[in-house]
C-alpha cells in the first residue's frame, strides 16, 4: 500500500491527459488551491462521484489533561470533515450499489 502525493497525482495527469509535467503540475495545483480557498471561506466542496468536504464549527467544550486530570477549557475551533459518496464508499468495500 502506497500514499497518494501530489507528485503522484502530476504524474498521473501527466500520463493519463498527456499535458507536459509542468502544465500537470500547474493544474493540480490550481485545482487544490480552489478547493482550499472554497473550505477557507466555509464553503463545501462536492466532487461528483468522490464525496464531499465541508467545514464544520465545533464549540467550546471542557477537556482533561490525562496526565494530571486537570480539566481544562477546549476553544471553539473550524474542522475539516470528508463524506464519501455512495459510489466510493462501494468501491471501498467492494460492494455494487
Amino acid at each position: 500500500m502506497s500514499t497518494v502525493t501530489r507528485a503522484s497525482l502530476a504524474e498521473h495527469i501527466y500520463t493519463e491527459v498527456g499535458l507536459s509535467r509542468s502544465e500537470s503540475v500547474a493544474l493540480l495545483e490550481a485545482v487544490l488551491e480552489t478547493m482550499a480557498t472554497a473550505l477557507e471561506s466555509g464553503e463545501s466542496v462536492k466532487i461528483s462521484g468522490f464525496g464531499t468536504f465541508m467545514v464544520r464549527r465545533k464549540g467550546q467544550r471542557s477537556g482533561r489533561n490525562p496526565k494530571t486530570g486537570v480539566e481544562i477549557p477546549i476553544l471553539p475551533r473550524s474542522v475539516i470533515s470528508f463524506r464519501p459518496s455512495h459510489i466510493l464508499r462501494a468501491a471501498v468495500n467492494g460492494t455494487s450499489e
